[in-house]
């Protein structure tokens, strides 16, 4: 997922995925119609560096599509700390949008709500068919063996960020393959104010992606092969302490950091106080905030020992944005016209290069513009060494939880308590007790 994915879901997230309530387009009815074939209403997610820019980014695109089609598309840009609660607070109430953006780690939560038009081979004819996406994309669109909740917009995949000049200034000539040369170079780093990592400590789903990559490293996961919540096998307890110990232990990521969730990182890297970062597809990001492309290097995200690739060298969880429509929308063709809008080759080259993500349509990411060294890193991981976050019912609850533990682990260590195995352990077992009954 994006950006600034939600600081937290809570309590609501776990009570309103219970519900099995069609929406959009203000009725609850459960299926769709054309009774306001002039309009649509979209949410979109907030993918640059501001919602401002993001408006600039769409506005121009709609108003290609209202000329196309003679639908106008009222949009909205909605935050990520905001976006999970609003969305499932419309499958309840029926008081939503036709088309909006949804995380593509939330598929399988928000296609168990019932809320979302499924894309089955019929929907997915009338878009150009389903061979048009990448598998790996196709993969966080749903739980397996069911027609996917929605349809892939804009894929990415975690890399390193690395700054050059400080890389240089301390005697560094390559960016770290493995965590061990990460701690190494980072506390080379970390002097004079600056530090080798940042990182959001304060943001459940980015500890969550990191968390899921390092369980993956260390050979486990944080569910069992059936779908039940497994959060304190020895892999994942191993995996969240070597994440917190960057802060806590190997003291590479600043203190502050533990309370950082709206993008502080990536603003300090920009700036040169942290020396590498780890994050999603940041170039437009960075470059919106004055740092020029060769001011930095891109690799992949380190492993533990060898070279990135599938199984326990997995570096990166499949990260992306997936459009969905409300299955009672009031403008049901309308919303599958706008898809099939959004998902063509020539918005997919607009839209992608606008946000530094790769296009998830085949003949869309085959375009020269796609073919940069920094795409090559994200595609490359995307290719070979990244997995989908479980595509499981319970799956934003687990983001919420385990998230939400790991920042209390993080504020431990910038307050100087120990953050230990039993310590990690513990806010684990709580994490997993939070989790819906089976």
């Amino acid at each position: 997922m994006r950006r600034i994915r939600a600081a937290a879901a809570g309590a609501v997230t776990v009570s309103l995925l219970t519900a099995v309530t069609a929406c959009g387009g203000g009725s609850s009815t459960g299926g769709g119609s054309n009774d306001s074939p002039k309009t649509l209403t979209y949410w979109a997610s907030n993918q640059g560096a501001s919602i401002e820019v993001d408006k600039k980014v769409l506005q121009p695109e709609l108003d290609k599509f209202e000329k196309q089609s003679g639908i106008k598309v009222k949009v909205e840009v909605v935050p990520w700390s905001d976006l999970l609660n609003r969305i499932l607070t419309a499958t309840t109430s029926g008081q939503g949008p036709d088309v909006l953006n949804i995380g593509n780690t939330w598929s399988a939560s928000l296609q168990a709500t019932g809320a979302l038009l499924p894309w089955d081979a019929s929907n997915f004819a009338k878009i150009g068919g389903k061979d048009r996406f990448v598998d790996s994309a196709l993969g966080s669109t749903g739980a397996q063996g069911k027609d996917p909740a929605a349809v892939p917009l804009y894929s990415m995949a975690y890399a390193l960020y690395y700054n050059k000049k400080m890389f240089a200034d301390a005697g560094l000539s390559k960016p770290p393959v493995t965590w061990d040369e990460l701690v190494a170079d980072g506390k080379k780093l970390s002097k004079g104010g600056k530090w080798g990592l940042g990182a959001e400590g304060s943001n459940p789903s980015e500890n969550i992606h990191h968390a899921f990559v390092f369980a993956k490293q260390h050979g486990d996961d944080f569910f069992t092969a059936d779908g039940k919540p497994d959060f304190t096998s020895d892999g994942t307890v191993a995996a969240v302490k070597q994440y917190v110990d960057l802060m806590a232990k190997d003291k590479i990521i600043a203190p502050g950091n533990a309370e950082y969730a709206q993008n502080q990182s990536v603003s300090d890297f920009a700036k040169g106080k942290n020396a590498m970062l780890l994050w999603q597809s940041a170039s437009a990001n960075l470059k919106s905030q004055g740092m020029s492309d060769d001011a930095y290097g891109i690799a992949p995200v380190p492993v533990q020992s060898g070279t990135p690739g599938t199984g326990t060298n997995v570096n990166s969880m499949v990260a992306g944005i997936n459009l969905a429509v409300f299955k009672n929308t009031h403008n049901l063709d309308g919303a599958t016209k706008f898809v099939k809008f959004m998902t063509s080759d020539a918005e997919q080259k607009v839209l992608n290069t606008a946000y530094s993500s790769i296009p998830p349509v085949k003949t869309a990411q085959t375009d020269a513009t796609f073919n940069t060294p920094a795409n090559a890193v994200l595609k490359g991981t995307l290719a070979k060494s990244a997995a989908a976050l479980p595509q499981v019912a319970d799956e934003s609850q687990f983001e919420t939880a385990v998230g939400t533990a790991i920042k209390a682990l993080f504020a431990d260590a910038a307050a100087g308590r120990a953050v230990t195995t039993d310590s990690v352990k513990a806010e684990l077992e709580k994490a997993q007790q939070q989790m819906p009954a089976k």
